[in-house]
């Protein structure tokens, strides 16, 4: 009888993981299996910088660009870097793809040292306590021409990490946590 559950646990979750894959968009689910270069091109609304980076060859992560993304997501209020998880960029990049643009990304807040993050939980209720971008693993942002409805719908359809939805504030969340909506 052991046997018999064990078998059709297997095929239970080959199952599972075949019907989430399928659920994925096209578009998407391409860029898990092509190896391509992943470029982005980000604007940061508070220092007024702009980067262009190849971060990913198609076979390897460049070091050298993800230090130059690490710098550009700072906390420019204490001046601080902190290592991105590459995770971000690549839920980024598979969202450019989806939302078929290639404007650039307008980045609101990338990484928050834990000294700003509670400075800005004094002044409003939506910054989290344990906030994933004191991790460096979650940023807000919107891209100049796409509907901010439509990031969230795509990132949400993408079900990589924690998505936020912030119209009053004009941008989304994204993150590399658990799958989860606000």
């Amino acid at each position: 009888m052991e046997k018999i559950d064990n078998h059709r646990r297997k095929w239970l979750t080959l199952g599972g993981a075949a019907l989430g894959i399928s659920l994925l968009p096209h578009k998407t689910l391409a860029t898990l299996s092509t190896s391509r270069p992943r470029l982005l091109k980000l604007n940061n609304l508070h220092t007024g910088e702009s980067i262009k980076s190849e971060y990913f060859n198609g076979h390897s992560y460049n070091k050298k660009e993800l230090t130059c993304l690490n710098y550009f997501f700072r906390d420019f209020r204490a001046n601080e870097v902190k290592h991105i998880d590459p995770n971000l960029f690549d839920q980024l990049y598979r969202l450019q793809l989806l939302l078929d643009t290639n404007k650039p990304v307008q980045l609101v807040s990338g990484y928050r040292s834990p000294k700003t993050n509670n400075a800005l939980r004094q002044r409003s209720s939506g910054v989290a306590k344990h906030s994933l971008h004191t991790l460096g693993k979650a940023m807000d942002f919107h891209i100049e021409g796409v509907a901010l409805n439509t990031i969230r719908k795509a990132a949400l359809n993408i079900r990589a990490g924690g998505v936020g939805y912030y119209p009053r504030s004009n941008f989304v969340h994204i993150d590399t946590g658990q799958v989860r909506a606000w």
